[in-house]
């Protein structure tokens, strides 16, 4: 019978962390002082430095796990966390889905079919749900996941996200070190792991790149900046344009 890690034993773990590992933060203003430094679009330059930004979230997280020996038993075609609701600001929302636009058309216009439908299944509750005050109301995110409404780029047949390579951090940030069937039995389990103190990082980052194409380019094309930064709603909400 395979042994999973109790919660003390993952606290323990997490806990260890500050004092045996170190977020290195120049890697991630490496990223957009390459791109800054590269002979293409602004677009293009946007829209990689936060794809590379976000995959550079998920290597740090796999570097710490390694450090405190810590091995993720999330299973393939699991989603009980796409039921959270997530919050992102508007420039987040607007270069996620330009890159979503820059997919391949059939992948693109299969995502833009899924949205309709989505919207259609679940737009009235949504109405009611992106109205939970997430600044102030302490309980939104249990009022949110009660729905059981899911996130607008989950497969509900597949249980997989739709867009997966450019997922929010906090989709990418969420993880089960212990037995998994707490994700099925618990809707907001105590076990799991947030590494979501890494948006420091990733958005310090981005933010500093953004500054640097207003100030210094005078283009930031498809980003309003820095209005774009401080408008904070929930993805579905964001993902209905589209």
């Amino acid at each position: 019978m395979e042994r999973y890690l109790s919660i003390d034993e993952i606290q323990h773990k997490c806990s260890r962390l500050s004092d045996v590992y170190e977020i290195d933060e120049e890697k991630f203003y490496q990223i957009v002082e390459k791109w800054a430094a590269q002979d293409a679009s602004i677009e293009d330059k946007i829209l990689n430095s936060f794809i590379e930004l976000l995959q550079m979230v998920s290597q740090e997280m796999s570097d710490m796990e390694r450090t405190v020996q810590l091995e993720a038993t999330c299973r393939m075609g699991c989603a009980f966390c796409c039921y959270f609701p997530i919050i992102i600001n508007e420039m987040e929302a607007k270069i996620m889905k330009k890159a979503i636009e820059n997919f391949p058309i059939e992948r693109r216009n299969r995502i833009k079919n899924h949205l309709s439908n989505y919207y259609e299944q679940y737009g009235e509750k949504l109405e009611s749900l992106t109205r939970l005050d997430f600044n102030e109301d302490k309980d939104f995110k249990l009022k949110y996941r009660r729905s059981l409404v899911p996130c607008p780029l989950l497969n509900t047949k597949t249980n997989q996200c739709m867009a997966y390579e450019v997922r929010p951090i906090p989709c990418r940030t969420y993880v089960n070190y212990t037995n998994p069937d707490v994700c099925k039995e618990k809707l907001m389990p105590k076990e799991t792991v947030s590494f979501e103190f890494l948006y420091e990082q990733y958005m310090g980052a981005l933010n500093e790149f953004m500054q640097f194409l207003y100030e210094e380019e005078g283009d930031t094309t498809f980003i309003q900046y820095p209005d774009d930064v401080y408008q904070t709603d929930y993805l579905a909400s964001w993902l209905r344009s589209m």
